[in-house]
C-alpha cells in the first residue's frame, strides 16, 4: 500500500502500512479456514452450536453503557452497540498496522460477526420479545434499539434496519474469511 508523502510526513506512524504482511504457513492458512467455515456454517443454522463467541460481547456491550453514561441518556444507550462494534475494530486496526494477517482477519470477522445479534437486537425493538441483560437494577432495564429508533423517529423500521445490519454482518464475514483466504496465499 503506497501512503501519500504529504500524509507519511504528517503522520508517521503509517509507514508501517507500506511494510508486507507477515506470511501465514500453510498449515495456519489449513486451520484458520476450518474455523471460519465452522463459524459461517454455525451462523448459518442460527448461531446454537458455537455460541460463547458471542458471551464474550455482552460484557463489552454492558460495559459501553456505564462508560458512556456520562455524556446523556442517548449516548449512554448507544455507548453499548459503539463498544461491542469499536473493540474488535480497533483491534483489528492494531493487528492490520503489526501486518498480522490472522489477528486482522479474527478481530473484522467478529467486527462484522456482531452485526448479526445486533441486527436481531434491531429488529425486536417493537415486539420486545428477546430478554434483556442490564448492569444494575432491572426495575430500570430498557430495549435499547426501541429507545434509540423511537428516539429517532424510526421504530417502525426496526425489522428493515435490523435485517439490512444483518446482512452486512454477512457481507462482511464473507468478505472478511475470502480476503484472509487471498492474503494468506498470496506470497509478497
Amino acid at each position: 500500500m503506497d501512503i501519500p508523502e504529504s500524509l507519511s510526513e504528517r503522520f508517521p506512524f503509517l509507514d508501517a502500512l507500506e511494510e508486507n504482511w507477515q506470511p501465514v504457513s500453510r498449515p495456519a492458512f489449513w486451520g484458520w479456514l476450518g474455523f471460519y467455515v465452522l463459524l459461517l456454517g454455525n451462523a448459518a443454522i442460527g448461531g446454537h452450536l458455537i455460541q460463547w463467541f458471542d458471551l464474550v460481547f455482552i460484557p463489552i456491550h454492558e460495559g459501553g453503557h456505564l462508560l458512556f453514561r456520562y455524556f446523556g441518556d442517548w449516548i449512554a444507550v448507544a455507548g453499548g452497540t459503539f463498544l461491542q462494534l469499536f473493540v474488535p475494530f480497533a483491534l483489528a486496526v492494531f493487528f492490520a498496522f503489526q501486518r498480522q494477517v490472522p489477528g486482522t482477519a479474527f478481530c473484522m470477522f467478529f467486527f462484522f460477526e456482531q452485526f448479526l445479534p445486533t441486527g436481531t437486537y434491531m429488529a425486536d425493538a417493537r415486539a420486545q420479545e428477546l430478554p434483556l441483560l442490564t448492569v444494575g437494577d432491572s426495575d430500570d432495564v430498557i430495549h435499547d434499539w426501541f429507545y434509540l429508533f423511537s428516539h429517532a423517529g424510526l421504530l417502525e423500521h426496526d425489522t428493515q434496519i435490523g435485517a439490512t445490519f444483518r446482512m452486512l454482518g454477512w457481507i462482511g464475514m464473507l468478505a472478511t474469511a475470502a480476503w484472509f483466504a487471498w492474503r494468506s496465499w498470496k506470497r509478497d
